[in-house]
């Protein structure tokens, strides 16, 4: 599975409008429940409290800022049949809970039904991958488009960088 499967430009949020945690959560949760009908390919009506849940038992076990002005929040939930993923950058740095301390710009959220764990491990290993290299975290928060930040993700599989 490629990060470029999963995360398409329609489920790309640029800029993300909140500047807390719980507003970041809350908005990449609703963009991919239901947001712009892109991401929500997960088209679940009414699922967006459930993942939510989700989201947030999982920060309240382990914040999931990974460092880097980076945060991948996920959460597993059977209000979703798919494993589904949003993506976006902030304008301005946010607090959150982070192994480095800094704050976030950079978030991948990711949610699914525990039957799709595999899944899940994979593609937070990409997300993972992907991030680690500065020039590309850059050009990500940098981006001021959907398509830009897309291009650049698909860019970076191919040169092998994912």
């Amino acid at each position: 599975m490629r990060l470029s499967e999963l995360l398409t430009a329609d489920r790309i949020l640029v800029p993300i409008q909140a500047q807390s945690k719980d507003g970041v959560l809350r908005e990449l949760v609703e963009f991919l429940v239901g947001g712009n009908g892109g991401a929500g390919g997960a088209g679940v009506a009414g699922a967006a409290p459930d993942v939510l849940q989700a989201v947030m038992e999982r920060e309240r076990q382990f914040p999931t800022g990974i460092g880097y002005g980076v945060a991948v929040p996920h959460g597993k939930t059977p209000a979703l049949a798919n494993l589904v993923a949003v993506a976006g950058t902030a304008r301005s740095p946010v607090p959150y809970e982070t192994v480095d301390g800094e704050p976030v710009r950079l978030f991948f959220l990711l949610a699914g039904p525990e039957s799709q764990a595999g899944a899940h491990v994979k593609a937070l290993s990409r997300i993972s991958r992907l991030v680690r290299r500065e020039p590309i975290r850059s050009r990500l928060v940098a981006a001021s488009s959907a398509d830009e930040f897309y291009r650049i993700i698909c860019e970076a599989e191919r040169g092998g960088a994912a």
